[in-house]
């Protein structure tokens, strides 16, 4: 079994779940309150982690010397993670208030940068050999890494493709953020990837090409388009889009791929925060275990809708035979 150092963001959440969303100037009820690890180390990494214990999955990282960064410390290696590469340093952890509606799980993120904002390791840092699997992410909130590099474009892409020339398979991860700098801090980093997983606003914010029509709708060969964009960037491998109605991929031999999500029953969803990194958890199983991407997408889609029936980032992951499980219970073409 192949290695996974997942590297990057490690920071706390503060949720509030909100009975509505305020105007602005105007008030709304909290409902509820908690504190949770997340971030693309944090979620993803767990979320792996309890698919399979088998999988050796390492944390890369930096934290501050506070009380959040004890707690995420903590909470990452009663998980299973080895969090001995994950540094200390004297800055804030980073930190994200969450509000999270109730009635349909959508979340907003305010971020407060901190530590992760420094995170910019070399290549000869990150503890894996070859055949082992880099996860790097998430890409525009790692400040160092994102920075320019005069050869390779962006930090990050020197990074990865240091990495690569180890023998060592990489895959980024991103933030849904809109602005006109995400296209110049991405596209270096592609043609350094073997494997990318992101949604369909991320997709759509790199390729300039709109992830839904003008009545809010995606289909397949939406999909298939944004994933053809991405992947002509550069990426050696898989290129995967999913989005709230399914997922489609693209793969080395430029074959595409379209599942649709799982039909979930009424009351099922408690909350959205990390529904795409449990998707991605997925995919970077499949990859390591050298599924193809339809296979992948099956576990990937079940990973995300039991991420779905928590609140938290990481609290509805399960074993891999009862993420199986979901994906024939809720399969939509079962009984067809």
């Amino acid at each position: 079994m192949s290695r996974v150092v997942f590297a990057g963001n490690v920071l706390v959440d503060a949720l509030k779940t909100l009975e509505s969303w305020p105007e602005r100037g105007c008030i709304a009820q909290v409902l509820g309150m908690s504190r949770s690890v997340g971030g693309c180390v944090c979620n993803t990494g767990i979320d792996l982690k309890r698919l399979d214990p088998a999988v050796d999955v390492v944390a890369h990282a930096v934290v501050g010397k506070d009380d959040n960064g004890d707690f995420a410390v903590g909470v990452l290696a009663e998980n299973g993670l080895d969090v001995s590469h994950v540094s200390r340093i004297d800055a804030p952890t980073t930190s994200t208030d969450v509000m999270a509606l109730q009635s349909t799980g959508e979340r907003t993120f305010f971020c407060m940068r901190g530590a992760g904002a420094l995170y910019a390791p070399s290549a000869d840092e990150i503890p894996a050999g070859s055949g082992d699997l880099l996860h790097l992410g998430y890409l525009l909130l790692l400040d160092a890494l994102d920075s320019p590099d005069p050869e390779y474009g962006t930090r990050a892409a020197r990074l990865l493709a240091d990495v690569r020339s180890r023998g060592i398979r990489t895959s980024i991860d991103l933030v849904s953020e809109q602005s006109p700098r995400v296209p110049s801090v991405l596209k270096p980093a592609l043609p350094h990837c073997d494997y990318v997983v992101m949604n369909e606003v991320e997709a759509a914010a790199i390729t300039g090409i709109p992830a839904r029509d003008a009545d809010g709708r995606i289909d397949g060969r939406r999909l298939e388009e944004l994933a053809r964009a991405v992947a002509g960037y550069g990426v050696r491998d898989k290129t995967v889009i999913h989005c709230p109605e399914g997922s489609g991929a693209v793969d080395a031999a430029g074959r595409f791929e379209y599942l649709p999500s799982l039909v979930l029953p009424a009351g099922w969803i408690k909350g959205a925060v990390g529904a795409g990194d449990a998707f991605c958890s997925g995919m970077l199983y499949s990859f390591i275990q050298g599924w193809d991407v339809v296979r992948g997408m099956h576990l990937a889609r079940a990973a995300a809708a039991a991420n779905l029936a928590s609140s938290s980032g990481t609290g509805g992951a399960l074993g891999l035979d009862e993420t199986l499980e979901l994906d024939r219970r809720f399969d939509p073409s079962r009984g067809s």
